[in-house]
């Protein structure tokens, strides 16, 4: 459904597309990252829930192709840039974010050559205008050609947030595996004006324990879908535009554009758009 299953048969990802992660930490000694382009340090307790997140996220970009999990873009470079500690979560027991690591995290990974951000974190919906170091970093990004592809959130709920309000960050909602938005994915203007649907239920990803079948969904997964084909379109050029790359993921993907509701990632229409472009 989501188109990339022939791009990554033409590719694995170029080492200078970096694509900076922040989320927990990474298990960067599980077997499946072996061989991986980290760059960051590892998690200290692979049992927490920073880490399991982090490793789970990092194994759907980064894990072998041979792993029953294989990754989307494991030629591509991970920067690993943890934004909470290993032992914090909120009350659902996910990892939360404060607004100012966030923001810090942000100019970190562009200060590294970060080409990609990818957020896939839980913020609390309402007024940017208490986030105001958050959205100048978002500002940042856009002024250094840099993409950020942000999590819509699972709380169900309609509205923004302090990172998807931002005009420059492509939302991403979790659909199940008919392409539907899941009933617990975060909607709103910004999501169906910019976005796109994910898969986002039932992923098989890396456990940062050590194990390569653990399942997850939400749209901090869903996210790592979209990274990860923007990751491998632009290793195709990596010479094109940030504009570029991302308006053909957004504008090949596929279904309708509704108020609230975005049209779901098809990643190889857009590299036929590419193609098209160049041509």
């Amino acid at each position: 459904m989501t188109g990339l299953p022939p791009l990554m048969a033409m590719e694995e990802g170029d080492p200078d597309v970096v694509i900076g992660l922040l989320d927990g930490p990474v298990a960067q000694g599980h077997p499946e990252l072996a061989g991986a382009r980290i760059r960051g340090d590892s998690c200290i307790r692979p049992d927490s829930v920073a880490c399991r997140h982090g490793t789970f996220v990092a194994g759907i970009l980064s894990a072998r192709r041979t792993s029953s999990a294989p990754a989307i873009c494991p030629g591509c470079t991970l920067l690993t840039r943890p934004i909470f500690p290993e032992g914090s979560s909120d009350a659902d027991g996910r990892p939360r974010a404060q607004p100012e690591w966030l923001a810090e995290a942000i100019i970190g990974c562009l200060d590294y050559g970060a080409r990609i951000l990818n957020l896939s974190v839980t913020m609390g919906l309402g007024s940017s205008r208490t986030a105001q170091p958050l959205q100048d970093a978002l500002a940042e990004a856009l002024a250094r050609g840099a993409i950020t592809v942000a999590a819509a959130g699972n709380e169900g709920a309609l509205g923004t947030s302090a990172i998807t309000d931002h005009p420059s960050v492509l939302p991403v909602a979790a659909s199940d595996r008919a392409g539907r938005a899941l009933p617990g994915t975060n909607l709103g203007p910004s999501v169906g004006r910019r976005g796109l649907l994910a898969p986002g239920r039932g992923i098989t990803s890396l456990d940062s324990r050590g194990g390569n079948g653990a399942l997850g969904g939400g749209t901090s997964i869903a996210t790592a879908f979209v990274t990860g084909a923007l990751a491998l379109l632009w290793s195709t050029d990596p010479r094109m535009p940030a504009t570029v790359v991302k308006a053909a993921l957004v504008t090949a993907a596929r279904g309708r554009r509704r108020s609230v509701v975005p049209p779901f990632l098809d990643a190889w229409a857009a590299y036929l758009l590419l193609g098209k472009q160049r041509a």
